[in-house]
């Protein structure tokens, strides 16, 4: 919990219709083994106590009071847990009987909330027994023997006072299948968390609508939703029912209950990242508290996590929608590039091509969006221009990209030219400090810029995402072009839409581009190894993208805590690197995402593919002298 995520559980008993004794034993032993497992919240069907399918039951007396007395029994057995519990239960109140859940922790029972559409269609005739709940009003309360009184009324909240992130609204049943739900009330003011005690009959087709409802509710209200359905034990006279529990976040699932199965559904939703999301949306309008917010007291400890976590955020898991997802960035990136050279009427377009990831993405990209123009390939000028790092293996892919695509290659040598720019300013040549470097890649980018000049075209950027993020790349250099296709493609990414290129492409071309692949990632700005192979490896530079990657996503997507994105990282990629190693370059990261910004406030136009860019017009904006004190001292106290 003190990491935002809140351990909850869905859960469905085994029940016998109307045998309330027997259920409130079945309630009371699931509610204590999700307690012992870790949940903070249990929530259980609707009608729970009685059984959702008593029929006109309901208007027995002796119901009524069995219900109620098994509700004491459930408050007593509980009440030594940190762990609210909600069940369901028909409620007398004001003289008529509400279909109902109360919400119960600590052998209280902290609000009575009625349900507020009664279904009255089809298999179901709920007005022939019950009320339609009204919003609570904070005047209305519920008490009986035995039980201290408490508000009673629809939509209220209820509110952790330690960590008010997670507040939870409560609908039942047919409340979510309405046009206006509750949840959208309660939401606006405040839940994160929506629990809903259902007993939806199983039919044909239902389970695959209950779970596009649920889902699309908890995505356009930015929360995580639990659902608790009825299962075996209901009656079949007419009806079966499967248990289909459901906890979601933020329109995903996080867990899913099999059909025709009960017992317990666990899962861990961040509603910390829902108040993120929230912030972050402006179109989320909250509102004003107008409802009952009861608050209660729990112990805040850390959330052990079994939910599953990326080590590569940015890449879909799944083979086909990893291809689907490369095939739409591809568009999005040429689509963007076609645009542009037509806006202009321009039919050239120049890339610096090195044989390494980002410049073959720019390539490829530039391939698609001159086919799309229905331009000659040869109007791509693809240039190389080999220097103190240039290895051999980089300079032939280079020479063999551009021939197999059909770009027009130019090679443009630029050792004499660094070395007059080393005379001109006093640069020793044998000093490969931050200079000997940089002069290189200005040298390059003054090429490129006047090439296109000279033939009428722009210069299309290479650079990524992630060297945009740590500032990894030459000020005015590499960092500078006309068009830049890859400014939001992150490097682990950039990977795969090569990958996914080269397994479309004939085997002659494929081969280069698997070779690229297998290339360490190099600026090749410092002289190569004795034996020829590239000595200036990045990410034994700047530290693994990998991670690099997994932080950017944290840190743009939700605005995450340094030490929450460490905790994540441990649970993601700990099995790969030391935790030693995850804090080093999560510190590195801040300190270079802080101090690079001033490269990051003047960026080329470039178009935007992803949810996480650091485009200064659009999704980022930083002053470039920001400090970066509180993020590190998070780190401090880990």
């Amino acid at each position: 919990m003190k990491n935002g995520f809140f351990p909850i559980a869905c859960a469905t008993p085994p029940l016998r219709v109307a045998d309330c004794t027997y259920n409130a034993e079945q309630i009371i032993s699931l509610t204590r083994e999700a307690a012992k497992n870790g949940s903070k919240l249990v929530v259980f069907p609707e009608l729970c106590i009685t059984g959702y399918t008593c029929g006109d039951l309901f208007l027995q007396q002796i119901l009524l009071d069995g219900a109620l007395q098994a509700l004491r029994t459930i408050l007593k057995e509980t009440s030594d847990l940190f762990c609210i519990c909600v069940v369901g239960l028909p409620i007398r109140h004001t003289g008529a009987i509400y279909n109902c859940a109360a919400v119960c922790y600590q052998g209280s029972v902290l609000g009575i909330v009625p349900k507020q559409h009664l279904p009255n269609y089809g298999e179901f005739y709920e007005q022939r027994h019950f009320t339609p709940g009204i919003p609570a009003d904070g005047k209305t309360f519920w008490q009986a023997d035995g039980i201290a009184p408490c508000p009673f009324g629809a939509q209220q909240l209820f509110q952790c006072a330690e960590a008010p992130d997670f507040t939870f609204g409560v609908e039942l049943c047919e409340d979510v299948w309405v046009a206006d739900t509750p949840s959208v009330a309660m939401a606006r003011m405040g839940a994160t968390l929506i629990v809903n005690l259902s007993c939806s009959d199983e039919i044909i087709g239902k389970a695959a609508y209950r779970r596009t409802i649920l889902q699309a509710k908890s995505g356009s209200l930015l929360c995580a939703y639990a659902y608790a359905d009825a299962g075996m034990g209901e009656s079949t006279q007419d009806m079966v029912f499967a248990g289909h529990n459901l906890i979601l976040e933020n329109s995903a699932i996080l867990a899913e209950s099999k059909l025709f199965s009960d017992g317990l559904l666990y899962a861990e939703p961040d509603l910390q990242r829902m108040a993120a999301e929230r912030q972050r949306s402006n179109s989320f309008q909250p509102l004003p508290l107008t409802t009952v917010c009861t608050r209660f007291f729990m112990p805040l400890t850390e959330t052990a996590l079994h939910r599953f976590f990326s080590p590569t955020p940015f890449v879909p898991a799944g083979a086909a929608e990893l291809s689907e997802r490369c095939e739409t960035i591809l568009t999005l990136q040429a689509t963007g590039l076609a645009t542009r050279l037509r806006h202009i009427g321009c039919k050239t377009a120049v890339v610096g091509l090195s044989g390494g990831l980002d410049s073959t993405l720019a390539l490829i990209v530039m391939v698609h969006a001159f086919d799309l123009l229905g331009l000659p390939r040869s109007g791509m000028l693809a240039v190389t221009m080999p220097c103190f790092g240039t290895t051999d293996r980089t300079y032939q892919n280079a020479c063999r990209l551009a021939k197999a695509y059909g770009a027009t290659l130019r090679e443009i040598p630029i050792q004499k030219s660094v070395r007059q720019h080393f005379a001109d300013i006093g640069q020793d040549e044998s000093v490969h400090d931050v200079t000997y470097e940089n002069s290189q890649a200005r040298e390059r980018t003054q090429v490129l810029m006047d090439l296109a000049n000279q033939c009428g075209g722009i210069v299309v950027g290479t650079g990524d995402l992630s060297e945009l993020a740590l500032g990894w790349a030459t000020y005015n250099g590499d960092h500078m072009s006309m068009y830049a296709v890859n400014a939001s493609i992150p490097k682990t990414l950039v990977r795969y839409l090569v990958q996914y290129e080269a397994s479309k492409t004939p085997e002659a071309l494929r081969a280069v581009l698997l070779d690229v692949l297998d290339t360490p990632v190099s600026p090749e700005l410092l002289p190569p190894e004795p034996d020829g192979t590239i000595a200036q490896k990045t990410e034994d530079l700047v530290g693994p993208y990998e991670l690099h990657d997994f932080f950017l996503y944290y840190v743009l997507r939700f605005g995450f805590t340094p030490s929450k994105i460490y905790h994540l990282a441990q649970k993601a990629l700990g099995g790969k690197y030391e935790t030693a190693v995850i804090l080093k370059w999560l510190r590195s990261f801040y300190r270079r995402f802080f101090s690079q910004q001033f490269k990051r406030s003047c960026l080329p136009d470039a178009p935007k593919v992803g949810s996480v860019t650091l485009s200064p017009r659009g999704d980022w904006r930083m002053p470039s002298d920001a400090c970066r004190t509180l993020w590190l001292a998070d780190l401090e106290q880990l």
